[in-house]
């Protein structure tokens, strides 16, 4: 584990701290209103043993507040074996050059208001994407429940703002889907910008972008949009203030695959 102020950052390496990530995802993730509970109190699904799980520990206890997944793809060309390629049409993407990764499963716990955790996650992305050449990093960010009624001005902010560009635009695949274009007549900037996750206002800070709909998940209880952040395109000042974040020559990922 590599320490970090009052956190330490490391990569699951045995089953039962992957067991411990999914039953924090269970936490932040819980099964939808009416469902039954998942068994043993953990969220899992097929991906997970393709994924390196990335682990957030409070220094001294141990305790686990945050954790995500990343799978490295050496060649976007392999893109539709990604999580989010069940839900979005990502055949435009598979021409983007370099190694890719994808994030899913961000979840920090909901007991812990500190943003360094937040902070702490996206210094470890950016060593990551450094040892790795990552170019692009990309996943389905989360708004909470099935409905979109409440998000009219997140949607609409989304649509007026932070589209992707035009040659990487994911298409539709899912079943049921959201177009953010309806809802851009409803904007109310502040409120809109109060509405979006955490993690995806990091995303668009560092000039990241999102799909023209939000697909509706039943199984997770969500909404979500696709999410892209093309590394290149982080201003370089908060590269560098990310990687001052992290210990020099001390690599997340320890050589996995």
């Amino acid at each position: 584990m590599i320490e970090a102020g009052r956190y330490t950052v490391g990569l699951a390496t045995r089953p039962d701290e992957v067991a411990e990530a999914q039953a924090l995802r269970n936490r932040c993730f819980p099964p939808p209103v009416g469902s039954a509970p998942r068994e043993n109190g953990r969220e899992i699904d097929p991906f997970d043993d393709r994924c390196n799980h990335v682990l957030f520990r409070e220094h001294g206890t141990g305790r686990l507040v945050g954790s995500f997944r990343l799978l490295l793809l050496e060649d976007a060309a392999e893109i539709s074996k990604s999580y989010s390629a069940q839900f979005y049409d990502l055949s435009r993407l598979e021409a983007f050059a370099g190694p890719i990764a994808e994030l899913s499963r961000f979840c920090i716990d909901p007991v812990v208001k500190d943003p360094d955790v937040l902070r702490l996650a996206w210094a470890a992305l950016t060593q990551i994407a450094d040892e790795r050449k990552v170019g692009l990093l990309f996943g389905c960010t989360s708004f909470a429940g099935n409905s979109p009624a409440p998000y009219r001005s997140a949607f609409g902010h989304l649509e007026q703002k932070s589209l992707a560009p035009a040659r990487w635009l994911p298409r539709r695949r899912a079943q049921e889907t959201v177009d953010l274009a309806q809802r851009a007549g409803e904007t109310d900037p502040k409120q809109g910008l109060s509405q979006l996750p955490p993690l995806l206002r990091s995303y668009l800070a560092m000039g990241g972008w999102v799909s023209d709909h939000a697909v509706i998940d039943r199984s997770l209880g969500t909404l979500h949009v696709f999410t892209g952040l093309e590394i290149a395109r982080i201003p370089p000042a908060r590269k560098r203030l990310l990687r001052a974040l992290m210990p020099a020559g001390l690599a997340v990922l320890n050589g996995a695959q």
